[in-house]
C-alpha cells in the first residue's frame, strides 16, 4: 500500500483529500504544518508528499527544499489557492513532481498521486528565467521530465480560452516529445532548453533539442512524407524500422498552431499561437 503524507493547515482541507486518497486505498497520514510534515517525513518513509504553499512554521515550498535534505528525490505535491505564476515557477525550481490548484478536485488530485507515483526519480529541472512573461527551463531528456513540465506549463496556460489552451499545449507536447526522444535519444544526461512568452497578442513557445537535427526529407517514417493519395504510408516505413505506431505528430502540430518554424539544422523550433 501506497504511503501518502499530507501537510495543509486547513483541517477541513485535511479531512477531504484524507477520505478522497484513503478511497482509492492509499494510506494517508496528516500534518498541520511544515515542520510537523518533516518531523512526520524523518521519521518513516511515504512515497509522496502533498504540501499546501501556505503554512504556518514552515511553508510548502520550503517545505519540498528541507526534504530533499533528508531524502533527495522527493515525489512532492505542491497545492495552493495562490495559483500565480511566481508561485508556480518556484514550485518548479523546488522540483515538485506536479502542481494542484485549490479548490481540490478529486481526479485532479487522484490523476496527481498516480503520475507521481509512477516517476522513477525526480530529476531536477532548471529554471533559467521565472517572469511569467519569460519562463525559460532546461529539462532532462526522459519522459517523466516532460510530463512534468508540460503539467506545469498548462497552469500557466489557464487564462487562455479552452481551445487555445488545448490546441497549444497538444503541439507543445508534441514537438517536446520529439526533442527529448529523437534529439536527447532519452539520455537524462543531455537536456532540452524551453521558453514560453506571453503578450497581449500571441503565445510562443521555443524547443531547443541537444540532437544534430533532421531534414524532413530524410522522414519517409514521418505522415509528412506521405503523398496526398496516400496518407499512412509512412506506416511501412515506421514498421520496417521497428518504431512505435503514430508518426502523425509533426503534421497535427503543424494543424493547430499559426506558426511552425525551425532553424536549419531543424534541432530548434519554435511555435507560435496568436490571440484574435
Amino acid at each position: 500500500m501506497k504511503r501518502i503524507l499530507v501537510a495543509d493547515d486547513e483541517p477541513t482541507t485535511r479531512l477531504l483529500i484524507r477520505r478522497m486518497l484513503e478511497a482509492e486505498g492509499f494510506e494517508v497520514t496528516v500534518a498541520e504544518d511544515g515542520i510537523e510534515a518533516l518531523e512526520r517525513f524523518t521519521a518513516e518513509p511515504f512515497d509522496v508528499v502533498l504540501a499546501d504553499v501556505r503554512m504556518p512554521r514552515l511553508g510548502g515550498l520550503d517545505l519540498l527544499a528541507r526534504l530533499r535534505e533528508v531524502a533527495g528525490g522527493v515525489r512532492a505535491i505542491v497545492m495552493t489557492a495562490d495559483d500565480t505564476p511566481e508561485n508556480l515557477l518556484e514550485a518548479v525550481r523546488r522540483h515538485a513532481t506536479r502542481y494542484i490548484a485549490k479548490p481540490i478536485e478529486r481526479q485532479a488530485l487522484i490523476e496527481a498521486v498516480n503520475a507521481a507515483l509512477q516517476v522513477p526519480q525526480v530529476r531536477p529541472i532548471e529554471v533559467l528565467s521565472a517572469r511569467p512573461e519569460w519562463v525559460e527551463l532546461r529539462v532532462p531528456c526522459e519522459v517523466a521530465a516532460a510530463e512534468r513540465i508540460q503539467s506545469f506549463l498548462s497552469h500557466l496556460d489557464a487564462d487562455l480560452p479552452a481551445d487555445v489552451r488545448e490546441s497549444v499545449g497538444l503541439a507543445f507536447r508534441e514537438l517536446l516529445m520529439n526533442a527529448i526522444e529523437w534529439g536527447g535519444e532519452l539520455d537524462p544526461s543531455r537536456t532540452v532548453r524551453i521558453g514560453c512568452l506571453r503578450t497581449r497578442r500571441m503565445v510562443l513557445y521555443h524547443i531547443a533539442d541537444p540532437g544534430k537535427g533532421f531534414s524532413f526529407e530524410d522522414l519517409p517514417h514521418s505522415a509528412l512524407s506521405n503523398p496526398p493519395d496516400e496518407p499512412v504510408r509512412h506506416l511501412e516505413a515506421r514498421e520496417r524500422k521497428a518504431i512505435r505506431s503514430g508518426g502523425f505528430g509533426l503534421l497535427m502540430a503543424r494543424s493547430l498552431v499559426d506558426e511552425l518554424i525551425y532553424n536549419e539544422a531543424h534541432n530548434h523550433v519554435v511555435l507560435v499561437k496568436y490571440l484574435d
